[in-house]
């Protein structure tokens, strides 16, 4: 027996084997909510890296050598989109230099393209502070738009990788069908929120005031991306005396002394919402992330039957 032979035989149907066992597509998110929701869609034949933690202001991101060397690699690059990675997106895709994943690409994949998006400004003034033209950008607060985003990452996953087209369209439908159940669980446990007023640090949380009915009465920033001055944080405090709010919100990498402080002032309870996956340590999926949001929000306002 030719023991040579023998030996690069098994070398080749290992590496064989190694290859098959790979996933085939790879997943840049430019937040871990995409990076989630890709994995949901694509199960074990894809890979995907998320840019950002739920501990990281996503505005606010350094192109790394890392994440340009995981862009470069990328056969899909998923992100918010409406502004949100104005700051460091686009130099990334010029380091990178990934023509997959460049505008106009089936590998370029904006979600907040394809919901109904809220605040869309009717005219740009620098004054006004960080305005995002394209509207606000936190869509991932309102899981309804999951489902919108999912079938499009379904659709660009299909054209990327087709021989796995048919598991891609199959998972789809397999999420659709669990999140619209857990999305009308999610509302009904929710509904002693609806009419409850509530101060926002940031305008992070439109989406989900939307979704459940909370009503903003205030924010902690004058303007959109100016932290909160000493005067502002006054002037609430005057505001909120005479007119209490039920909770004041803010997301895990915002400043939680002023909203601390009007707490100390007012009684008014403070919370963080995990805002993204990660952003509590119990909130490590898509489904946790929700099912904590609306834990949070009913331990912290006084609501009934609760």
């Amino acid at each position: 027996m030719n023991y040579r032979i023998v030996f690069r035989l098994s070398l080749v149907i290992t590496l064989l084997m190694a290859g098959a066992a790979r996933a085939s597509v790879e997943v840049f998110a430019c937040e871990p909510e995409w990076s989630a929701l890709a994995v949901a869609i694509g199960g074990d034949k894809l890979d995907s890296q998320s840019a950002t933690n739920a501990l990281q202001d996503p505005h606010y991101i350094q192109a790394r050598p890392g994440l340009i060397a995981q862009a470069r690699k990328a056969d899909l690059l998923i992100c918010s989109g409406s502004g949100l990675e104005a700051g460091w997106l686009p130099l990334l895709l010029r380091k990178a230099n990934n023509p997959k994943i460049q505008p106009g690409q089936p590998g370029y994949l904006m979600a907040s393209d394809f919901v109904n998006r809220l605040e869309i400004p009717v005219a740009l003034d620098r004054a006004q502070g960080d305005l995002h033209a394209q509207g606000n950008p936190h869509i991932q607060t309102d899981p309804r738009n999951l489902i919108p985003v999912a079938q499009v990452i379904a659709q660009r996953l299909q054209q990327i990788d087709p021989g796995n087209a048919s598991s891609y369209q199959q998972n789809l439908a397999i999420f659709e069908e669990k999140w619209t159940a857990a999305i009308a669980n999610w509302q009904l446990r929710a509904e002693p929120l609806r009419g409850k007023s509530v101060v926002l640090h940031h305008r992070s949380w439109v989406y989900l005031n939307a979704w459940l009915g909370l009503v903003e009465v205030a924010t902690l920033e004058t303007k959109p991306g100016v932290p909160p001055s000493a005067a502002h944080l006054n002037e609430l405090l005057t505001q909120l005396r005479a007119s209490p709010a039920a909770l004041i919100i803010r997301t895990p990498y915002q400043d939680p002394k002023p909203s601390q402080w009007l707490t100390r002032e007012t009684g008014i309870p403070n919370a963080a919402l995990p805002f993204t996956v990660g952003g509590t340590d119990d909130a490590t999926d898509l489904h946790s992330l929700y099912e904590v949001t609306i834990n949070i929000l009913l331990d912290n306002m006084d609501t009934p039957g609760e």
